[in-house]
């Protein structure tokens, strides 16, 4: 292997340097050591559904189409897949130069397209993800025994750790066996537990450690399996503590009568997160309902996924009356100028006539309505006097490309990136700090090995960067169309101009199997279908 680029989901400074301190991490550590290494600024929105396909592609989220975790059309929406990732990844452009490539557990990479090599997806894909060449997911069964890509329901304390571990680990002998098969060019291995547990157990430093030594070891085995000449490592964003309050984006536009609600059917629903009971222990199943909670479901769509997860007795004795209404209530659409529809595309959509279904803002009107509302935005202060946000701007000041009006109008950036942007109807425009960790915007990259000049500097690294230096580091040219650049410790390849991307899809995942992930996740009921 030529080239081999690890993967690591939520990784900063902040997180590996404690266990560096306490020697936990000899595999990690010696890379670093032994390469050059520095912070690797994440993308607006520095989210995994959107930022790991800028990593694969090296353009913006304007370029390939890929946002938040959700894909909209109109008012409807579904989870996003690679379908909506409309650029060339690297190991595509790497197959058109005749260079084999084995891809595993990266995020929004299925249903895979056709290269030379192998992909098994990760993140986001259905639990049985189509992957490539086709029937690869069954025969990784029969060889490895169970592989799955998210941990199973209802699990919690010790065993919960012991899933973090298994998946971890299944994950490196996956990518071992195949690149034994394909013998690759280039190899692409990504860990998403290293995320999931700050989401999850941010304070517990046992299951951090385990999680980050089993990466290490898998890091390790893979090493002296592969043998590779270089090695690169790359994180998607950062992670840590958000200890502000939560600002509810929807109750201030309602407060600046942008918005309007209602409690009938039609329009965004909002569903506040479950809150643990004092007595309760939080289990995966909860968690996720949580998850599709912030993403806008309702309260009425919700029970039948209550009921299937069989969480529905939990709620009718946890969750307070005003939660359930909360539940209830949601954008009016034809009576709303604008609204945050995902929080976590980090943006307000305008709802704008002609692009909109139920459009209210005329076009001729909206560059007025977008301006007074970006000033509206810029002056909403914490409880404390403080600006809410580090910088609200057009979306054309942060993406650029074909698809920036499926983006939202406004980019909302939080101060800090230490306060919790949410979409719920709760009354009231702030809420309590959340107590949990999620994204910040400064992630890690190091690279080491043959071909790397340790002594160039990293600064200003950007997670564009990671594509068009993996293709120099492979004697490859990187796109035109890619916004990074080669990074300084690798020789520049001269770029090109390859051809558009073909938009059909030349593999597909069965329609029934992602309806059916989509409606474990909470995104759908099963009716609507």
């Amino acid at each position: 292997m030529r080239t081999l680029l690890v993967g690591l989901d939520g990784v900063c400074r902040e997180v590996l340097d404690p266990l560096f301190d306490a020697d936990r991490l000899p595999t990690l550590s010696s890379l670093f050591d032994r390469g050059v290494v520095g912070p690797l600024e994440s993308q607006i929105p520095p989210w995994t559904p959107s930022a790991w396909p800028s990593l694969y592609t090296g353009v913006n989220p304007g370029k390939h189409g890929a946002f938040d975790f959700l894909a909209f059309d109109g008012y409807d929406w579904g989870l996003v897949n690679r379908s909506h990732v409309r650029e060339h990844a690297l190991w595509e452009l790497l197959d058109r130069h005749g260079r084999t490539s084995v891809v595993v557990n990266v995020p929004v990479t299925g249903p895979p397209r056709s290269f030379d090599g192998a992909l098994v997806p990760g993140y986001v894909s259905p639990e049985e993800p189509t992957c490539h060449p086709e029937g690869l997911f069954d025969r990784l069964r029969e060889e490895l025994g169970e592989y799955r890509v998210y941990a199973p329901e209802g699990i919690d304390g010790d065993e919960q750790i012991e899933w973090y571990e298994r998946l971890t680990r299944s994950r490196g002998e996956a990518f071992r066996l195949l690149a034994d098969e394909h013998d690759p060019e280039f190899g692409f291995l990504q860990f998403q537990q290293t995320d999931t547990v700050f989401h999850e157990r941010p304070e517990d430093d046992e299951a951090v450690r385990a999680v980050f030594e089993a990466v290490d070891e898998q890091i390790a085995e893979t090493l002296d399996a592969c043998d590779p000449d270089r090695v690169i490592v790359a994180s998607d964003h950062g992670i840590g503590p958000y200890d502000g309050a939560e600002f509810r984006v929807n109750e201030y536009l309602a407060e600046q009568e942008y918005l309007r609600t209602t409690t009938g059917e039609g329009g965004m629903p909002s569903w506040t997160a479950i809150k643990d009971s004092e007595t309760a222990t939080p289990s995966a199943s909860e968690r996720l309902v949580a998850l599709a909670s912030s993403l806008g479901l309702s309260s009425q769509r919700l029970g039948s996924v209550l009921e299937r997860l069989g969480l529905k007795e939990f709620v009718l004795r946890h969750v307070s009356t005003d939660t359930v209404r909360a539940g209830t209530e949601r954008v009016d659409f034809p009576d709303s100028a604008a609204y945050m529809r995902s929080r976590t595309e980090l943006g307000v959509r305008i709802n704008k006539a002609g692009r909109d279904p139920d459009g209210v803002v005329a076009p001729a009107e909206y560059p007025s309505v977008r301006d007074d509302l970006i000033t509206a935005l810029e002056a909403a202060r914490t409880p404390e006097g403080d600006p809410v946000f580090a910088d609200v701007a057009p979306a054309e000041e942060y993406f650029e490309g074909p698809y920036v009006d499926e983006a939202v109008d406004i980019v909302t950036v939080p101060a800090g990136f230490d306060r919790l942007l949410s979409a719920s109807l709760r009354g009231e425009p702030f809420g309590d700090p959340p107590a949990e960790w999620n994204h910040k915007p400064t992630g890690i990259v190091a690279l080491a090995g043959e071909g790397v000049d340790t002594a160039a500097g990293l600064d200003g690294a950007h997670l564009f960067d990671v594509a068009p230096t993996v293709l120099s580091s492979l004697g490859v040219s990187p796109s035109t169309r890619m916004d990074g650049e080669t990074l300084p410790p690798v020789e520049a390849e001269p770029t090109d101009a390859y051809p558009p991307f073909d938009t059909a899809p030349n593999s597909t995942d069965d329609e029934d199997a992602v309806t059916r992930r989509l409606s474990q996740l909470g995104y759908i009921d099963d009716d609507e279908y």
